[in-house]
């Protein structure tokens, strides 16, 4: 990270948001389609992986690698996503 001070700018950013039509506004704003495809597939693949889905399964219904989904179960063992 270049700057971890950065990502207290970005959290509190966040936090400072208080409706999901400024949320959206805010994201279309600060990230590229791309970026906000990735981070939407992202949530998805936490979700699906909680619910019990099977890796390969994610994979091929999001069509994302098996190491994209793997890195997101790696990040629940680390007991990251209680909220989600």
């Amino acid at each position: 990270m270049k700057n971890p001070h950065w990502l207290s700018e970005l959290a509190e950013a966040f936090l400072n948001i208080k409706s999901k039509e400024a949320m959206k506004d805010f994201l279309y704003g600060i990230l590229t389609p791309k970026e906000l495809d990735q981070l939407s597939t992202r949530l998805q693949i936490v979700k699906m992986l909680k619910k019990g889905i099977p890796q390969h399964k994610i994979s091929e219904y999001l069509k994302v690698g098996v190491a994209t989904v793997t890195r997101g179960s790696r990040e629940l063992q680390n007991q990251r996503f209680q909220n989600i």
